[in-house]
């Protein structure tokens, strides 16, 4: 199973940007397509965006399209969230996890302890 360790958020204003990561244990992490979610208080958990296993099909939530890109470095075991454009509305703890497939992304394994982003007006 994959262990997976989130990073990289904090406070920023609107309009500024935050790149997330996500660390992953375990020689199968290549062989999944892989997602960032997030969950602000209050609200159920969602999906945010996912990456093919190759990283050359990526997939993203309608109101995160154009603004946040998902990357991914196999050899590095990494999978990035690179978010641009902020809104208070990005505000949440972000997780990632393995998915069943870039474009029906459910998600795998167990979560994280996630990263928090608060984008402050």
């Amino acid at each position: 199973q994959v262990q997976l360790v989130e990073s990289g958020g904090g406070l920023v204003q609107a309009g500024g940007s935050l790149r997330l990561s996500c660390a992953a244990s375990g020689r199968t992490f290549s062989s999944y397509a892989m997602g960032w979610f997030r969950q602000a208080p209050g609200k159920e958990r969602e999906f945010v965006a996912a990456i093919s296993w190759s990283g050359s099909s990526t997939y993203y939530a309608d109101s995160v399209k154009g603004r946040f890109t998902i990357s991914r470095d196999n050899a590095e075991n990494t999978v990035y969230l690179q978010m641009n454009s902020l809104k208070p509305e990005d505000t949440a703890a972000y997780y990632c996890n393995t998915l069943t497939s870039t474009y029906v992304p459910r998600p795998l394994g167990s979560w994280g302890q996630g990263t928090q982003v608060t984008v402050s007006s």
